[in-house]
């Protein structure tokens, strides 16, 4: 076992707090990373504060993870000690079903081990998270990192960037097709950089038009207000594909109505109240509705080496551990160009 500080939140109305965790020891397969750093998702913030359902505490959050191998064990032929890695969302599944099978371990039919408030399936204890000096991943679970990539901002892209990836690439986005990303924040200005470089011509969909000039920036060509009840009248039956981004409630209909004929919109926000799609804002246009998850491993990896490919990374705070509490209060008021990262050294 090896004994690493970490940050954890202790309850679900506390302060992250400085604490210490336990690495198990590692099996055959396993990778030992020491953590440079690590991104702060919204997901963390739900997840401590059981928003998603109840989970054990104390509990150490962070799935978006990128470092450097410390050691390995004895039956490791991916990587070696030195390598420059990233953990994403899962470290694990089942291996055996359908859709592990097929490379789509994020949709593993008997659920898959998250980052962090999972039963791990190596030793049965919960998962603890990358807001942490070092982690161990079965090396199946593990990504490579390429170098080429800023690794002070790459690692937002283990949720963030997969998470606008896969519905991107699994829905054909590419050159001809009128794509709009609704939402410019830690997923939406991942979205629109991502179906930029794949070709496609992007709209943002923002609360207002404060972020306009960063939508243009990031590859958009038009930026929107849908506090302008005009706009939806003016880009009615406009867009191929929707990719929505916000974790809360909107007008699912009013939204649904600016897509063409065959078009459909995805969700990738996971608000925590159910949202409302009345029957005849799909039915008119044979639009559908959908949501994506992360990205399996294989495509994970696809995605790293697309943004090395483009230049493409978030835009990113680098912030110390102990400015986590206060991140998480910024994250939730929209304080942030786009994403934080925790610089790991700052744990020491």
């Amino acid at each position: 076992m090896r004994t690493v500080n970490a940050y954890a939140a202790p309850s679900a109305t506390e302060p992250l707090v400085k604490t210490t965790i336990e690495r198990r020891d590692l099996l055959p397969g396993d990778v030992m990373i020491d953590i440079d750093y690590a991104g702060i998702c919204h997901s963390d913030i739900h997840t401590v504060r059981g928003e998603w359902g109840g989970i054990e505490y104390p509990q150490v959050v962070g799935h978006e993870i990128v470092g450097h191998v410390s050691e390995v064990g004895s039956d490791v032929t991916k990587y070696r000690v030195g390598d420059l890695v990233g953990v994403g969302c899962m470290v694990n599944s089942c291996r055996e079903c359908e859709q592990c099978l097929a490379g789509q371990e994020q949709y593993c039919l008997q659920g898959n081990t998250g980052t962090y408030a999972s039963v791990d399936r190596a030793d049965g204890t919960i998962t603890q998270g990358g807001y942490s000096q070092a982690v161990v991943v079965d090396q199946d679970f593990v990504l490579r990192v390429p170098e080429s990539l800023d690794i002070e901002r790459v690692a937002p892209l283990l949720c963030a960037g997969i998470t606008l990836y896969s519905p991107l690439h699994h829905w054909n986005a590419g050159p001809g097709m009128q794509v709009a990303v609704v939402g410019l924040g830690g997923l939406g200005h991942m979205g629109v950089k991502i179906a930029a470089a794949l070709g496609a011509e992007v709209t943002v969909l923002s609360q207002t038009t404060s972020k306009k000039e960063d939508s243009l920036k990031f590859g958009a060509k038009a930026h929107y207000a849908t506090k302008d009840p005009e706009t939806f009248e003016e880009l009615r039956g406009s867009f191929d594909l929707i990719i929505n981004t916000v974790s809360a409630k909107i007008d699912m209909a009013a939204h649904l109505s600016l897509l063409k004929v065959d078009g459909t919109m995805v969700n990738v926000g996971a608000p925590s109240e159910p949202l409302e799609v009345p029957a005849f804002a799909l039915l008119p246009g044979r639009r559908s509705w959908a949501g994506s998850s992360i990205g399996g491993i294989r495509e994970t990896q696809e995605m790293l080496d697309f943004c090395a490919e483009h230049g493409i990374l978030p835009e990113t705070e680098l912030i110390s551990a102990d400015q986590v509490n206060e991140a998480y209060e910024r994250v939730l008021s929209s304080d942030v160009r786009y994403r934080f990262v925790i610089d790991a050294a700052t744990l020491a």
